[in-house]
């Protein structure tokens, strides 16, 4: 099937609407704005997004053609076909950023004296380093693992540097054997040596290739090949009577069977031996479709470039960024005790340009005051050296009751989760580890504080997760509360979530997996009626995922009965806009650009009377059917402005915007005659008079 038959759907499919999305950030690797080790770590950030899709979407795939499961995707392909299908569009996004890597960019580090290359580019004493290097630290370090009649195929690393070697023995030269030696990945990717103002990276690939022999003495090496292995990380849980043993072990089991699952892709180096390939396509029970070659002047896993990127000498050769602005509802009070300004009025914080310090602040201030008894919160994925962690480790060592709900299904994040719930209990803390088959992804906090003879409830919802790591980098919203409308709402889901029960019908928050999708559904057919009734009928919505057929037909409906719709939708958008009879009132544009739009907001028109609501759930099937969500309703004018605000920047933005067109496809979209207006910069110049009251759609 070729791409014209495709786009006859009425749909895009969910896959190459994420390989698309890969595409706007290779282009920031691109962008001739941006300094080269910006460059580089978007780089980065292009092959790890692909390891994860072929780990998430190409492992979901074969799990339907493992199992013999039929799987029809949006674009109407069966299994099979799809899969050709999509490995040949991987395949030539692998070269493309390979390309851009081998290109433009080794070419701009060069010239800034940033040098990956070879070790014969050192001077004899760094010559000399390298070969002591690899002969006190590398040598002890490797292990050979031979496979013949008499040793079974080793277990191969998920996403390691693996050498394939092929020897004959002197005795026997018909007889080939088959080695493998798995660089070990506590070594750093690449040696590093100064010459004057020069700074060499040496691959550790290129290290050991040159003393390989060290390790096949008495035997003739055939052929010494690189390669390395992405494995299926698609798995699901059974939901289990007894959470607490069954569910955990079931949980470590799947984390150890990751290590052997099936193999989804090969990537191999330029120069390959053909009896290697073909043992580990028969082993892998893989094709050519599966397998990758890397141009000759590329290397291997571009994730690890981050130990160039990250070098302390490096900071000129990366754009600045501003420091965070004062929150609009802190100016004059940031001093303050967090609970002071409350006890007043909300605060709502976009981040990064506001500081998630105030959360942080929030937290500490819960585990020292005296006052508070309680704190709830979920988490999802939290920082390496998390200081919310602490915090809640200071809470339950002050005395104070501390539940939390510690989603250890977070893909990738399972041990961390795991390591750190431990952590917490041992300090008293009560954990849950989960709610059965249910991910909870919902962002929540609620802390009871005593106030005289009164209880006080203090909440703080968000889009983004308790990790001020990545609250530098992700754009997200925090809402802190003590407005009771609010907290009664968080106390209930809470009881909801962590007990057994059956909640009441919230006045602030639209919760999944019971009531989300059908609400969204209520909310576009409101705009539907009011432009069937001559009214102002528009809907903005700003999500990282759009893919739940129930609500895109709904929004296709909308678009026919005269609503305008906006969506600004960062990834994956399964909606196809433009279409005539169809959607022709509907545009999409995806923000790809200095930080990862991460932030949902949902507007609906109202006939002049906005409803917005924000929270942790995009409009997928998984949000309304497999996790526990939240979306929590912004009340207040003045917060509302600055949702407003949000939406309109990012429907004004030009410098960092991408139009999805009928045909699935984005364009970038051009400044032209235009005034540049960059969302990325806007938002750390706005002031409080410049925010808006209304869409311009």
């Amino acid at each position: 099937m070729n791409s014209i038959s495709i786009n006859q759907s009425n749909l895009i499919s969910r896959d190459l609407s994420w390989l698309n999305f890969n595409y706007r950030v290779l282009d920031q690797a691109k962008n001739n704005s941006r300094k080269v080790l910006d460059k580089l770590k978007f780089l980065s950030i292009v092959a790890s997004n692909f390891d994860e899709f072929f780990e998430i979407r190409v492992g979901s795939l074969y799990n339907y053609i493992d199992n013999d499961k039929t799987r029809v995707d949006y674009s109407g392909m069966r299994e099979k076909p799809f899969r050709e299908y999509l490995l040949n569009k991987t395949k030539i996004f692998f070269d493309d950023y390979n390309k851009c890597f081998s290109g433009e960019i080794l070419k701009s580090l060069k010239n800034d004296k940033i040098i990956i290359g070879d070790i014969e580019d050192l001077d004899d004493e760094g010559r000399k380093r390298v070969k002591k290097y690899f002969k006190k630290t590398i040598f002890p370090m490797i292990t050979p693992m031979v496979f013949d009649n008499l040793h079974s195929f080793p277990i191969l690393m998920n996403k390691v540097l693996i050498f394939g070697v092929v020897t004959k023995t002197k005795t026997d030269s018909n007889k080939k054997k088959i080695s493998f030696i798995q660089v070990p990945i506590n070594l750093p990717r690449f040696f590093e040596y100064k010459i004057d103002d020069r700074l060499f990276f040496i691959p550790i690939e290129k290290i050991i290739s040159k003393y390989i022999t060290k390790f096949f003495r008495s035997v003739f090496i055939e052929s010494v090949s690189l390669f390395r292995i992405i494995r299926n990380g698609d798995f699901t849980l059974e939901e289990s009577e007894d959470i607490d043993t069954n569910f955990l072990e079931e949980l470590k089991q799947k984390l150890k069977d990751r290590k052997f699952s099936r193999v989804v892709r090969i990537e191999i180096s330029s120069l390959f031996d053909d009896f290697l390939l073909d043992s580990l396509k028969s082993r892998f029970k893989l094709d050519d479709f599966n397998i990758m070659k890397l141009p000759s002047n590329s290397i291997m896993d571009l994730t690890s470039l981050n130990q160039i990127y990250e070098y302390e000498e490096f900071s000129e050769f990366f754009n600045e960024y501003p420091s965070p602005i004062e929150p609009f509802d802190m100016e004059g009070d940031y001093d303050k005790s967090i609970f002071e300004i409350l006890s007043e009025k909300d605060i709502f914080l976009h981040h990064p340009y506001n500081s998630f310090d105030p959360v942080i602040r929030f937290l500490n201030e819960a585990a020292e005051d005296p006052n508070v008894l309680s704190i709830k919160i979920t988490l999802y994925r939290t920082a390496k050296n998390s200081r919310v962690i602490d915090a809640l480790l200071k809470a339950a060592e002050n005395g104070k009751h501390v539940s939390v709900l510690f989603e250890v299904k977070a893909r990738f994040d399972e041990e961390n989760n795991l390591n750190n719930g431990y952590k917490l209990e041992k300090a008293g803390c009560y954990v849950i580890y989960g709610i059965g088959s249910l991910k909870t992804h919902t962002k929540l906090l609620l802390i009871v504080r005593r106030e005289g003879k009164k209880v006080k409830n203090y909440a703080h919802m968000g889009t983004g997760n308790y990790n001020e790591t990545t609250s530098k980098l992700y754009t997200d919203l925090s809402l802190m509360t003590s407005n009771q409308k609010y907290t009664k709402d968080a106390l209930e889901f809470f009881n909801v979530i962590t007990g057994h029960s059956v909640p009441d019908d919230y006045e602030n928050l639209i919760t999944a997996p019971i009531y989300m999708r059908d609400k969204i559904l209520n909310l576009i057919e409101n705009e539907i009626d009011n432009s069937k009734s001559g009214l102002d009928a528009k809907i903005c919505i700003k999500i990282n995922s759009l893919q739940d057929k129930n609500v895109i037909n709904k929004l296709y409906e909308a678009s026919n009965n005269g609503v305008k719709i906006s969506l600004i939708v960062r990834g994956i958008c399964c909606l196809r806009p433009e279409r005539k009879n169809l959607s022709q009132n509907i545009q999409v544009i995806s923000i790809v650009g200095d930080y990862l739009e991460h932030s949902r907001i949902y507007y609906f028109h109202n006939a002049g009377n906005p409803i917005i609501y924000s929270g942790s759930a995009d409009v997928m099937i998984r949000s309304f059917k497999r996790r526990i969500e939240s979306l929590f309703k912004i009340n207040e004018d003045f917060i509302k402005k600055q949702a407003i605000t949000i939406l309109n920047f990012n429907l004004k933005d030009n410098c960092n915007s991408y139009i999805l067109k009928e045909d699935g496809n984005y364009i970038k979209r051009e400044i032209g005659s235009n005034k540049k207006f960059d969302l990325f910069k806007k938002f750390y110049s706005l002031k409080r008079k410049n925010l808006e009251d209304s869409i311009i759609l």
